[in-house]
């Protein structure tokens, strides 16, 4: 039994790192954190000329007609690169909602354009810091209009769509908004990663569409699921980017004639990253098997997926700057970039310990059953 992506799919990961190599350096992401613009827009246009937006939208509606394992081995090359653009707003949550539950004239109005970049998605659940899940929503949807404000929203500044979670008539229902229309404020916010733009948004009134005609806690779950399970991907690249790093620093740098890298307790904290990572990779994919196949064990492997990766990033955005040493922590030096990608990209999906709770709850459901 193979547990390893297909060459073909290897191959186009590797045509992804060439490419992210040769057009996103890690200059790319400081030039965006360091200055005013919200995403590096030659790279989101190179993105779309590869296909990689649209590469789960099938090619009746304009896409590459790939699948999610094609996906995840791009979502890992972009966290890699620690790519500037809103990809994972756009194509694992706007663009999974819309093939899981929205209309055929949903899909047809918005797909095409999200293919073609000519579009950016935001996902709205958030109304507060620290939030996760559903819990304390207050923001509503009746009568065809949205009421309430959400913060933080990744890429809502800018977006022209927002998939905005709202308690509805009936209970908790996904909404489609218009975020160039009427009853909506946007102002930017910062955050710990500049290279990522994060607004609040304001609905007063907002025009809004209920997605498809489904509703209800469940399709949420379902896709902050396969969301979880995409982003966890990218997480990986970040951090095995990271390792590799640092393990060629500590490989270079030397003290009482040789290099850090052979004492012991480098050693020691360099082999537990990589554990970690590699436990990560494990967990990622089964999770990516489990979204490819829509088995009836996604739920938990989302959950995996989602800790696993969040912590081995986080614990190497930390070691990389300790084992940096001195300059570890100086704006020159990189690894603050990798750290800030960490934190940022582990609360986006809600933070790692709700998905720990959520993992025992569901196993302790498959138990019971």
């Amino acid at each position: 039994m193979n547990f390893d992506f297909s060459e073909d799919q290897k191959l186009l990961q590797q045509t992804a790192r060439d490419y992210l190599e040769a057009n996103a350096p890690l200059s790319v992401a400081r030039e965006v954190l360091e200055s005013s613009k919200p995403y590096a827009e030659d790279l989101w246009k190179g993105a779309a000329e590869l296909g990689w937006l649209g590469a789960t939208i099938p090619e009746s509606y304009g896409g590459a007609g790939f699948g999610h394992l094609e996906l995840c081995v791009i979502a890992e090359e972009v966290g890699r690169s620690l790519a500037p653009i809103p990809f994972a707003s756009s194509v694992y949550l706007l663009t999974e909602a819309l093939l899981l539950a929205g209309s055929d004239a949903q899909k047809n109005r918005l797909l095409p354009k999200l293919a073609a970049g000519e579009a950016i998605g935001c996902f709205a659940l958030a109304e507060r810091t620290g939030q996760n899940g559903l819990a304390g929503l207050t923001t509503t949807f009746s009568g065809g209009v949205v009421k309430g404000t959400k913060l933080p929203v990744l890429d809502g500044d800018v977006a022209d769509t927002a998939l905005v979670v709202a308690q509805g008539d009936s209970g908790p229902c996904l909404v489609l908004v218009d975020l160039n229309g009427n009853g909506v404020t946007r102002k930017s916010v910062k955050s710990i990663d500049p290279s990522r733009s994060v607004a609040q948004i304001e609905f007063d009134g907002a025009p809004g569409e209920l997605l498809g005609d489904a509703a209800g806690e469940a399709l949420i779950a379902r896709l902050l699921d396969r969301a979880a399970v995409l982003l966890a991907f990218e997480q990986l690249g970040g951090a095995t980017r990271a390792f590799e790093l640092t393990r060629e620093f500590t490989m270079g740098r030397y003290a009482f004639g040789r290099p850090i890298a052979s004492f012991q307790a480098v050693k020691h904290r360099l082999a537990d990253r990589w554990c970690d990572i590699e436990l990560a990779r494990s967990n990622s994919y089964y999770g990516a098997w489990a979204l490819s196949t829509d088995a009836e064990e996604l739920p938990v492997a989302a959950c995996l997926s989602r800790v696993s990766a969040s912590t081995a990033y986080d614990a190497i955005g930390i070691e990389m700057i300790q084992l940096h040493g001195g300059v570890g922590f100086t704006w020159e030096y990189d690894c603050h970039l990798f750290y800030r990608r960490a934190k940022l990209s582990s609360l986006v999906l809600g933070s790692p310990s709700h998905w720990r709770d959520l993992l025992i709850d569901r196993l302790e459901a498959q138990r019971a059953a």
